[in-house]
């Protein structure tokens, strides 16, 4: 079993609000969960109304489909038009 970890570090350029962060970062989170068959979260800097910590997490039983799917996240986040993506990590366990 393989356990895969994905940390975002976002800024959202847009967002004059939390109400207007929490839109961006719902969509985001429900398109990547619904896409990729993963669990997302927003793990810090929750009361920042322009930065964002996304965690995605995978399990499989294998460890590159694992990273690759992982992989595949990052260059999705990173086309979205309204967000930045500042770093990633990715970890396997």
């Amino acid at each position: 079993m393989v356990i895969g970890v994905l940390r975002m570090e976002l800024t959202i350029p847009g967002a004059m609000s939390l109400k207007d962060k929490r839109r961006v970062i719902k969509g985001l989170k429900d398109r990547l969960a619904g896409r990729h068959n993963v669990s997302v979260a927003e793990v810090d800097d929750l009361d920042e109304h322009r930065t964002s910590v996304l965690a995605v997490a995978m399990v499989s039983n294998d460890r590159r489909f694992t990273d690759s799917c992982l992989s595949k996240i990052v260059d999705e986040v990173r086309v979205v038009r309204s967000i930045c993506l500042v770093d990633y990590g990715i970890e396997l366990f």
